[in-house]
């Protein structure tokens, strides 16, 4: 065994083009660090309907230049056999570490194969590379990013033509293809040939975000922003220009990209402390909201002034952002289906409902919502909004941003806030509590044993709730694909609904919890908000006790 990673990590190293990983590399064979060799050599990055995601470094199991140009070739095989080899591609990167490298890999191996290649001209959000796909009439995309993960991973995200990630089988026979690449010296990379585009495909998205918002509608929100250390000030502080919001309040350590995130441990909005300076900023300020992109810009997180919260400020759930949309939007007199992802608060079902709008569930993630049929809005809990879908498939931060602005301007002109309206929510159609147990491991094992011992013991009775219905979706059925999770409805006092899932780009088991309390009048909001609070912890405790956890 030893014997074998050594050779494979010598093979690897002396195909890497990329000095620093082959230092890399060659310093651990120099150390016969078998079990950091042992970590590089384990397997492959499992390219799926994610894309890559992972730590960078040397070897097949970290992202790098060797991983990437492999999936780059996988891609153009896979669009060669779909009758599409001579077609564009359009590849967009983010501010991390190796992304532009990446990027203009892609670049040399969609060129080299026949293919026409064009490459942002810098480092932009996400929600840009998803428009330009179907501006510019491209048969594929390429997002080099790794959202909200740590600073030392990075991804690979692809796009189809119609501007929405992949699902399957496209993943299924891309990796194929990328399987059947025997060494990268086997794939032809060319020096030049393919475009770096101008200012024109942003230009063209900025024009398209002033659609979201209403022609004559209230523009006097003032806004406390962060970027994250990520790429979305940019764009988002042009819109909010061309839109005629007042300049979003910056919090200026966290303004500029900055691959090392130097300021959160993890730069994801929802994280613990990540929101920090953000809220010192508002405390400085004092603006009708708090609004945060993640590092790549397709998710929006917002937070509202709340007395009763340490420091005077409360983040708001996705479900809360996404429930106070699809309101927003009805009164817009939007027409269209309003869909989220089953994990998402069953509450815009409701809200559809008694507008007389369709409603669609899907799975986890934007590949599944942007594909529904006459989308109009779609939402996942986690922090992310489609409310231009004509424009982009996909989550977009930014344009989340505008909308929400609007509102809180539309609601501040009437004397209201976000809390208001979602008061009012909760009365009109009963308190939608949602949490999250999200488990983060070391060992994938332990989520494999968590889900088996569901699987084999499934509970009767979480939070002194019965289940009444226990469905394993990797069963599928005739709405949804199969997929791996489990997901419980609970009745009793109150109803509930668990959902419990593997994450699909980070090592954690996900349980998203909701519980429906009826809210007769406004004087009944504390009391039922107590009482889902009750709820809820002892879900998280009742399920953390069923999975062996």
């Amino acid at each position: 065994m030893q014997h074998d990673v050594i050779t494979r990590a010598r093979a690897w190293l002396a195909e890497d083009p990329d000095p620093e990983t082959r230092a890399e590399l060659a310093a651990l064979l120099d150390a016969g660090d078998l079990d950091a060799l042992g970590e590089r050599f384990a397997g492959t990055l499992q390219f799926g309907t994610a894309g890559l995601r992972g730590e960078l470094g040397a070897g097949p199991m970290r992202m790098n230049r060797v991983v990437v140009i492999r999936a780059a070739a996988g891609l153009a095989a896979y669009l060669k056999a779909k009758g599409r080899g001579d077609g564009l591609v359009v590849v967009g990167y983010d501010a991390r570490h190796k992304s532009a490298d990446f990027a203009r890999d892609t670049a040399a191996v969609m060129t080299a194969a026949g293919l026409r290649a064009a490459v942002l001209p810098r480092p932009l959000p996400t929600p840009v590379l998803a428009f330009a796909i179907r501006h510019l009439g491209a048969v594929a995309g390429v997002e080099v990013t790794a959202s909200h993960n740590p600073p030392r991973d990075n991804g690979y995200k692809v796009y189809l033509g119609d501007g929405s990630q992949i699902v399957p089988p496209a993943d299924r026979e891309i990796a194929d293809a990328i399987d059947a690449i025997a060494s990268i010296d086997d794939v032809p990379r060319a020096d030049k040939g393919w475009r770096t585009l101008g200012d024109e495909v942003l230009r063209a998205y900025l024009e398209r975000t002033d659609a979201v918002l209403s022609p004559h509608s209230p523009r006097t929100a003032r806004v406390v922003y962060t970027a994250m250390h990520g790429v979305g000030r940019e764009v988002l502080t042009a819109a909010f220009a061309r839109a005629g919001f007042p300049p979003p309040a910056l919090v200026a350590e966290q303004a500029d990209p900055d691959p090392e995130f130097p300021t959160v441990a993890f730069p994801n909005p929802e994280e613990p402390g990540a929101m920090d300076l953000a809220f010192e900023a508002a405390r400085a300020v004092a603006p009708d909201a708090v609004i945060a992109n993640d590092p790549d810009a397709d998710r929006c997180a917002v937070a509202v002034p709340d007395a009763s919260a340490e420091g005077g400020w409360r983040m708001l759930r996705g479900d809360e952002v996404g429930a106070l949309l699809a309101a927003h939007l009805v009164r817009k007199d939007a027409s269209g289906v309003f869909a989220a992802s089953i994990v998402s608060s069953s509450l815009l079902g409701r809200i559809a409902a008694a507008a007389g709008l369709p409603h669609e569930e899907t799975l986890t993630g934007f590949k599944w919502i942007a594909r529904v049929e006459g989308l109009r809005y779609g939402y996942e809990e986690a922090l992310g909004y489609c409310v231009d879908p004509g424009g982009v498939r996909d989550k977009d931060g930014i344009t989340a941003a505008l909308l929400v602005t609007e509102l809180v301007s539309e609601l501040k002109e009437q004397g209201r806030t976000l809390t208001d309206l979602l008061d009012e929510l909760a009365v009109e159609h009963g308190l939608h509590a949602t949490d999250q147990l999200s488990v983060r491991v070391e060992d994938l094992t332990v989520i494999a044993d968590a889900m088996r011992t569901l699987r084999e013991h499934p509970p009767e009775s979480l939070a002194g709730l019965r289940v009444v219905s226990a469905e394993d979706l990797t069963e599928g059925s005739a709405k949804l694909p199969p997929t791996d999770g489990l997901r419980y409805h609970l009745d009793g006092e109150y109803t509930a609904r668990v959902i419990v899932r593997p994450s699909g780009t980070e090592p954690k088991l996900k349980c998203y919890l909701e519980v429906v309390v009826p809210v007769p009048s406004a004087p009944a909001l504390p009391a039922a908000r107590d009482a889902a609070g009750v709820v809820l912890a002892a879900l998280k405790r009742d399920l953390s006790v069923a999975a062996g956890l």
